[in-house]
């Protein structure tokens, strides 16, 4: 079992950056790739970016291509989304996620995730 917990959601002025983090415990962090996603109420969850177990591939969803940036420290267990230039459209409760899938083409399905966190709130006022 893995256990994921988020942080750093908060809320803040459109333009402004956030730094979320996803924290693991349980198995070998480093044998799991990683994502982000995030819905809205009433909606899908929605992709955000996704990271394979080696580091080498990243993915992003469409609307956070650009601005958003994934990446993780195996030494710390810890996986981390940089979003930078927020709109209002982020809001959003942002899930972190892993997974033994090993290819980049499985990240962006929410059926592919095999542990989610609980998620924390972000919000971002024009």
């Amino acid at each position: 079992q893995v256990q994921l917990v988020e942080s750093g959601g908060g809320s803040v002025q459109a333009g402004d950056s956030l730094r979320l983090s996803c924290a693991a415990s349980g198995r070998t962090f480093s044998d799991l790739s990683v994502a982000w996603f995030r819905q809205t109420p009433g909606k899908e969850r929605e992709f955000v970016g996704g990271m394979t177990w080696t580091g080498r591939s990243t993915q992003y969803g469409d609307s956070t291509q650009g601005r958003f940036t994934i990446s993780r420290d195996n030494s710390k267990n810890t996986m981390y989304l940089q979003m930078n230039n927020l709109k209002p459209e982020d809001t959003a409760v942002y899930y972190c996620a892993a997974t033994y899938s090993t290819t980049s083409q499985a990240l962006a399905t929410t059926g592919n995730m095999d542990y989610w966190g609980k998620g924390t709130l972000v919000t971002v006022s024009s």
